[in-house]
């Protein structure tokens, strides 16, 4: 039989709930419209409370957005397995879920919010972007990228999150097309430099040389041919 005492929380443990619940509420409103009331509320405990485990709003949400970073760019790891477009296809899965989730907390980042122009916020957003180039490198068999594939690559980083920018604001392009149509982005971005780069066009050839008749970069091809007069 349940006793009604409510156990103690460490201060690790304390810190980390507040965390978890300030992420949740700052996933679901835009960080400027949560207050530390809300918080508090939300956390079952008092409002002096919360600023006895983080100095203001600002440290609890650069706190927050470490650990949805984390998650993020936790969604661009992708075993080695299979046609590189399946694979850009389902991190774009993983991607587009957690801005779902996270719709207002993403925007804010992106667009601005309470943290957004401090170091801290400004290094977590590039370690993100880094984990995702770093990723893509991976992917393509590349230690070290020339200067053209950066280009590709980070480009292409930056076309997402504007993508999914966008898609946040009314949802007016089904999901998973938009998902399909930037690994199609990819293959466009890497044909294009190709034109232009003996590199990169060995490169592109190596992209594409297993992709199945049924996969993403084939399809893309076939739509293009179809377009043709």
């Amino acid at each position: 039989m349940s006793t009604g005492v409510r156990r103690r929380m460490g201060v690790e443990e304390r810190r980390q709930q507040l965390i978890g619940v300030a992420l949740d509420l700052f996933s679901r409103r835009s960080p400027d419209d949560v207050s530390i009331d809300e918080i508090a509320t939300a956390a079952g405990i008092s409002r002096p409370l919360v600023y006895h485990y983080f100095p203001g709003k600002l440290s609890l949400y650069e706190a927050a957005l470490q650990r949805a970073s984390e998650d993020l760019a936790s969604r661009f790891a992708e075993p080695h397995e299979g046609p590189l477009g399946a694979r850009l296809l389902r991190v774009m899965g993983r991607y587009f879920d957690f801005v779902d989730d996270h719709g207002p907390g993403f925007s804010a980042l992106m667009r601005g919010g309470p943290a957004v122009g401090s170091s801290t916020t400004n290094a977590l957003i590039d370690s993100v972007r880094q984990a995702a180039y770093d990723q893509i490198l991976s992917h393509l068999g590349v230690r070290e990228a020339s200067a053209r594939l950066e280009l590709v690559v980070r480009s292409w980083i930056s076309l997402a999150e504007s993508t999914a920018l966008i898609w946040l604001d009314g949802r007016r392009v089904p999901r998973a097309e938009l998902e399909r149509q930037l690994v199609h982005d990819f293959a466009a971005l890497a044909a294009v430099s190709a034109a232009y780069d003996p590199d990169m066009a060995a490169l592109l050839r190596t992209m594409v040389k297993d992709e199945p008749a049924d996969g993403p970069f084939a399809e893309l091809v076939g739509r293009l041919l179809s377009l043709a007069p």
